[in-house]
């Protein structure tokens, strides 16, 4: 062999050794996580977002400015719109959506601590099903540990918002009358609760928009475990 030839085997065989020691260093899967890896990223990631929606929808025109979280009017009162409207019943029905909505925001900066808790006292086990759960898993596992106690948090700052408006409490009167028919969802029949239930849907969502992002971009977030755990999983 002559050296131009030895030379050549010599670097493409170094070529190889590098590149197969560039593999093994980045062939990184889920499985190669330790739990507490898995459990801290994920953590992360979550408080991330869950920090992040608050953030976006806890200011003026977080919820009325959105059209994905944008609270409209409930059940019949939107099918009835128009023919309110035609009837010079705009303005009040203006001022009603937007006093739901300012309301939703008013009120979702309390959930901040609870969601972080959340995800603090969140177990391994959940943190393993999440990244491995799905689009929805994340709205899900927040819905499943903070909804009913937000529900309580919300709903008096939420009334607060909505009781000077005169049109809410028509439409409570007449819609807890409708639903007593079945004419009515149950849940649409109250004002302050119809608000309540659409302001922590919007949130959940917000949250696991703002989750996708991570997982999509792990190295944007400036994480390292973030990096590792969600390329881990790509």
């Amino acid at each position: 062999m002559d050296r131009r030839q030895f030379n050549s085997a010599t670097t493409s065989a170094l070529g190889s050794m590098v590149l197969l020691a560039w593999q093994q260093a980045h062939a990184l899967s889920l499985s190669d996580l330790t739990d507490g890896e898995a459990s801290q990223g994920l953590k992360t990631a979550l408080e991330k977002g869950a920090v992040a929606a608050v953030n976006l929808l806890g200011r003026t025109d977080g919820f009325l400015g959105n059209a994905k979280v944008r609270i409209p009017l409930p059940g019949f009162l939107e099918d009835a719109s128009r023919i309110l409207k035609a009837m010079g019943r705009g303005p009040q029905l203006d001022e009603l959506v937007t006093s739901m909505n300012r309301a939703a925001e008013s009120a979702v900066p309390m959930a901040r601590d609870l969601l972080i808790n959340a995800v603090k006292t969140m177990s391994v086990t959940d943190a393993k099903n999440i990244l491995t759960g799905g689009d929805t898993s994340v709205t899900s596992f927040f819905a499943e540990k903070t909804r009913q106690p937000l529900s309580g948090k919300f709903l008096p700052v939420v009334t607060k918002a909505t009781e000077k408006v005169g049109l809410a409490a028509k439409y409570n009167q007449v819609a807890g009358k409708a639903s007593g028919f079945g004419l009515v969802r149950k849940e649409d029949a109250n004002i302050q609760q119809y608000v309540t239930g659409k302001s922590l849907d919007g949130l959940y969502f917000v949250i696991g928009e703002e989750e996708k992002k991570i997982r999509q971009d792990p190295v944007g977030s400036g994480s390292a475990i973030l990096k590792k755990v969600f390329g881990a999983i790509k």
